[in-house]
């Protein structure tokens, strides 16, 4: 882990709203704070299908992992804006079909630097470990040695960025960031990605949406299929291709309509040779 839990929590800030913590409190759970809630649910006021919306984007991620360790033989993950602990994490999920496989985790929120070791909580084939790192700052997060002494690079990775770019605005570059952390990986390796999107929505919804996301940082940037596609370029994209996250490759039985989920996912291949 790559800082102390204790210097992690001088740095809360229980004012301030943060991605994780809201997300965390849409799935149920407790390691959030006020104003996260108080964000959330005036979120929740104009898009009560917000809450189903996170429950299909983590069973999304749940699928692709299983995906990956069961069918692709990936035994690499790298999850970066990983959130708070909840149940069935990449290392649960991956290790319960590989033990042996190995994941590192990035995030930039203190507390889920505190929450870590829960993340830590590998097989004894396996290895997990933490990075305390923005996804704004790939090359930090790629020169870290705790990446490098988890994963080997010369075997594939699975990169997951999954609800995270939508919390990078354009003049972040947030096209560039995923172009680095994709050109690190080693042929073969992986993209799971999801992205939320007004698509689906009507001009009523959407101008609420517009209205709330004013006053909350970081901005929330959903895209289109145009956008989200273009995080793909270069790479190899699994069927069923870019498609709403409740529908890819679904488990049988009913499941949200894409205006309830609100969210593109897919998965890709590279073929890039190692750097």
């Amino acid at each position: 882990m790559s800082t102390d839990s204790s210097d992690a929590a001088a740095r809360i800030d229980m004012t301030k709203p943060h991605p994780a913590r809201r997300y965390d409190y849409w799935l149920g759970g407790k390691d959030n704070f006020q104003a996260d809630r108080d964000a959330a649910e005036a979120i929740a006021a104009v898009f009560p299908h917000i809450r189903t919306a996170a429950r299909e984007n983590r069973a999304f991620m749940q699928r692709a992992v299983r995906f990956l360790a069961a069918e692709a033989g990936v035994r690499q993950f790298l999850d970066i804006g990983t959130g708070l602990p909840t149940a069935d994490n990449v290392h649960d999920v991956a290790q319960r079909i590989a033990p042996e496989s190995r994941i590192v985790y990035v995030d930039n929120d203190p507390l889920v630097l505190v929450h870590a070791r829960a993340l830590l909580t590998s097989s004894a084939e396996g290895a997990t470990a933490y990075i305390d790192a923005d996804a704004r700052t790939p090359e930090k997060i790629l020169a870290d040695p705790t990446l490098r002494s988890t994963l080997d690079f010369s075997q594939p990775v699975a990169l997951l960025l999954v609800a995270l770019l939508h919390f990078v605005e354009d003049q972040e570059n947030p096209y560039d960031i995923v172009r680095q952390l994709v050109a690190a990986l080693p042929a073969g390796s992986y993209l799971v990605l999801s992205h939320a999107t007004f698509d689906p929505l009507d001009a009523e919804t959407i101008a609420a949406m517009d209205a709330v996301n004013k006053g909350i940082k970081p901005m929330f940037c959903p895209r289109p299929l145009a956008e989200v596609s273009r995080f793909f370029d270069g790479l190899e994209v699994l069927e069923p291709g870019i498609v709403s996250v409740s529908d890819w490759r679904p488990q049988p039985g009913p499941r949200p309509t894409p205006a309830e989920a609100t969210g593109y996912g897919a998965v890709a291949r590279t073929t890039r040779s190692p750097l």
